[in-house]
């Protein structure tokens, strides 16, 4: 099968190409087809499917350039990942938000699922392995709601448990002690929004970033509330954060159990809660999986390599 695909100029066929066409053979290696490009035409030839596949990613590419103005070697990626997995492009701009690296949006249908799930429901509890974007899309949502005034306050909140809590025996004051606990959320908020407005924000008190344990005795209203490692809570913990929940408030707890640092026998509230909550109107339900992993391809190996020991293991 061969299709050829004309633009309306030669300068959005460069910006389209990318420099040195490496635009091209990224999508090229990726899908495995033939691709030309000259005289402001592409021209893809290959098996079926995949030219089709390919043509698909060359119109986001395409819609991309006319909205933004520019098209990154990351933008690129992330459509031919899209298509992959056969992920509509959020149309309207589901989450609103861009990071230095583009818009965000769910490059999977788990993840998609899990958007969809977040925006369907006051309450949602996301489980899955690392890499999948539990925590990422998670606080993109909050910041769009934020952006969106749907909410007047953003709270993260961690348990900080790897130490086994006992954080007297790290060096330094109590926001020292804390802070490498929390820096994967500080490092979300980051990609999301200027340095000096993040600041800002947190010295406004609009955006808090805390340990779970400085919840106990709030309620929070009109806000949005995350729950991050949250397979890393006890019981007693995670109905204290539950029930810090106020009117017009958003709440979205995230977990790898997978990863529990708990002591052994100890319960994961986490899981505790969704067997409680399950089928109650207004709580979702969401788990990603290995396909859904969008760090390096090599992530997505080494769980699966995890996962296929532990079976063998058990067997």
């Amino acid at each position: 099968m061969e299709i050829k695909i004309t633009f309306e100029s030669d300068t959005q066929s460069l910006e389209l190409f990318g420099p040195a066409d490496r635009h091209l053979r990224l999508l090229r290696d990726a899908m495995g087809v033939s691709i030309s490009g000259r005289d402001g035409n592409v021209i893809v030839s290959g098996p079926d499917d995949e030219v089709k596949a390919a043509a698909e990613v060359i119109d986001r590419m395409q819609r991309r350039l006319i909205q933004r103005g520019r098209l990154s070697e990351t933008d690129v990626r992330e459509m031919i990942e899209q298509v992959r997995n056969a992920v509509e492009p959020s149309r309207g701009g589901i989450l609103s938000v861009y990071s230095h690296k583009g818009v965000i949006e769910p490059f999977t249908k788990g993840q998609l699922r899990y958007v969809e799930t977040m925006l369907a429901n006051d309450l949602t509890f996301c489980l899955g392995p690392a890499g999948t974007g539990k925590t990422y899309l998670a606080v993109a949502m909050t910041v769009a709601m934020l952006k969106k005034r749907q909410i007047r306050k953003i709270v993260l909140a961690r348990p900080a448990v790897e130490a086994g809590e006992r954080l007297g025996f790290l060096p330094g004051d109590m926001q020292a002690k804390v802070n490498p606990y929390l820096r994967p959320l500080f490092d979300s908020l980051e990609d999301m929004m200027e340095f000096d407005q993040m600041r800002k924000f947190i010295e406004m008190d609009i955006i808090e970033v805390i340990p779970l344990a400085f919840m106990r005795g709030r309620t929070l209203n009109e806000a949005a509330i995350i729950c991050d490692e949250a397979q890393n809570t006890s019981p007693t913990q995670m109905l204290m954060f539950l029930t810090r929940m106020g009117r017009g408030s958003k709440m979205i707890i995230t977990g790898d159990v997978t990863q529990v640092d708990l002591e052994r026998g100890q319960t994961s509230g986490m899981m505790d809660a969704i067997r409680t909550l399950e089928g109650i109107p207004g709580i979702g339900f969401t788990e990603l999986d290995e396909a859904d992993i969008v760090r390096h391809r090599l992530v997505q190996n080494i769980v699966n390599a995890y996962e296929k020991r532990k079976k063998a293991r058990s067997e």
